[in-house]
């Protein structure tokens, strides 16, 4: 039987923590997915934004028409399109591979890990120990949870499967209305897919504050077919040649919709099902999220988790994060342990309109009875504003009065992604309101400004306070 040090499950961050630290050990990295390299890579975040930037390039015709400016969009090349993004990703994931297994003190195993108990592994046919183990599997797409025809299978996707399809859909169904399925209705719609979002709920994106939530509902409602409150109960063959969904209400009243392809996007589950854990010690919570410390450690002190696994955070910047601490920790003396610092994390929506966010949405606040102030800015009121000639996007800050610290931040709009930067920073770096509205010069006329006066107005409610005080 053979035996390393380390023993990885996993290639994406989980690859990422094999560096020069391990020199000298012998680590075994173990991936049974089609692709080398995990999901962001492969099927995840990457390809995805490299949709998304043809996408806004098809909607920029309406966005420059307010400026004065005639475009005219004239289709999209989805083959030309499709090979282009996973022509630059496909070689980088077989590189990483070819890399590994040129590694003299790397063993690459392509089969399914499960433990036999807390230092064996069977990995396939193969039956190996190790003195440590990372677990680093990651998640996969929800399926949908109907029956559907044999024959129209290969025309229900997820996010796994949708980017490789051949030929852009005339028509597509989005089940769900999360993160992914905003940056693909944008991705579809954006190309010229007449697409239906159907959500068993009556809020879209409903982790985001409920005024970023309700706004995007209404930007997305004016590009796609936005259906509410309905379940899905069949899917069967269209009278076309197609799909017919079969959707009710919550008032029992039957709808029905068509299309060519489905995507179903609504969640995922995490990897942790098929490693037989049990037969290792480790604890497993609900929804089968492995517990973590903040030391990355499972209930099993020589077994690490990170990632999707085990996160309360489905990103890529987090599992990053925590691959640095697995990283450091299992080579580290006892004594010198690091933790993951998981206080400020920011996400954000590719979609379009973009949103990003960090900390706090307005709602935790007012169930968790934290005192708060909030201001909002629109764009509109900034110079940048008015050179995009902008409608309905905005800036919300949510901030404690008691010592002026930021408690959430939450943007809609343009740059959403990167104009968040800054407050992320101030945040983390414990600076308070009024540091960071004048600590710093704001260029001026960028779009940052927003910030700026989002910043200036929480500045003005603090003025207030102290007038009414005295």
């Amino acid at each position: 039987m053979q035996h390393f040090d380390v023993a990885v499950i996993g290639s994406g961050s989980g690859n990422s923590l094999i560096d020069e630290r391990f020199s000298g050990l012998q680590v075994a990295l173990i991936d049974d997915n089609e692709e080398f390299g995990g999901t962001c890579l492969n099927r995840g975040c990457i390809p995805t934004k490299m949709f998304v930037m043809p996408a806004d390039h098809a909607v920029s015709p309406e966005e420059a028409a307010r400026l004065g400016v005639q475009l005219r969009f004239e289709g999209a090349d989805w083959p030309a399109i499709r090979d282009r993004i996973f022509g630059r990703i496909d070689p980088i994931s077989l590189g990483g591979l070819g890399y590994r297994e040129r590694s003299a003190e790397v063993t690459v195993f392509r089969s399914h890990a499960s433990f036999v108990d807390a230092h064996t592994l069977q990995v396939g046919d193969t039956r190996i120990t190790a003195e440590q183990i990372v677990i680093a599997t990651g998640s996969r797409p929800r399926l949908l949870d109907v029956d559907v025809p044999e024959d129209l299978q290969t025309r229900i996707h997820t996010s796994d499967s949708i980017m490789r399809i051949d030929e852009l859909p005339r028509r597509l169904i989005i089940l769900g209305a999360g993160f992914i399925a905003a940056e693909f209705s944008h991705i579809f719609s954006g190309l010229g897919t007449d697409v239906t979002v159907i959500q068993r709920s009556e809020v879209v994106l409903r982790d985001e504050d409920e005024e970023i939530s309700a706004a995007f509902a209404e930007a997305l409602s004016a590009r796609v077919n936005l259906r509410l409150n309905q379940e899905v109960d069949v899917v069967e063959h269209g009278a076309d040649g197609g799909i017919q969904v079969v959707t009710t209400d919550r008032n029992g009243v039957e709808y029905v919709y068509f299309a060519d392809a489905v995507l179903v996007a609504t969640g995922r589950i995490r990897n942790s099902d098929s490693l037989n854990l049990e037969a290792a010690g480790v604890e497993v919570l609900r929804d089968g999220q492995v517990r973590v410390d903040a030391q990355q450690r499972t209930s099993v002190p020589h077994i690490w988790a990170l990632g999707d696994v085990s996160s309360d955070y489905l990103l890529k910047h987090v599992a990053n994060a925590e691959m640095r601490t697995v990283q450091h920790n299992l080579v580290a003396d006892e004594g010198d342990l690091v933790t993951t610092d998981h206080r400020y994390v920011p996400h954000a929506v590719f979609s379009h309109p973009q949103i990003a966010s960090v900390g706090a949405t307005e709602q935790q606040l007012r169930e968790w009875g934290t005192p708060y102030v909030a201001a909002r800015q629109r764009y509109s009121d900034v110079a940048y504003g008015w050179a995009l000639e902008d409608e309905g996007h905005f800036v919300k800050l949510l901030a404690d009065p008691r010592n002026w610290r930021l408690l959430g931040a939450h943007i809609i709009g343009p740059q959403a992604s990167t104009l968040i930067q800054p407050l992320i920073q101030g945040m983390s770096f414990g600076q308070s309101v009024p540091d960071m509205a004048r600590g710093q010069y704001w260029i001026h006329p960028a779009l940052p400004e927003v910030i700026e006066n989002a910043l200036l107005s929480l500045l003005e409610t603090q003025k207030r306070q102290i007038l009414d005080a005295e």
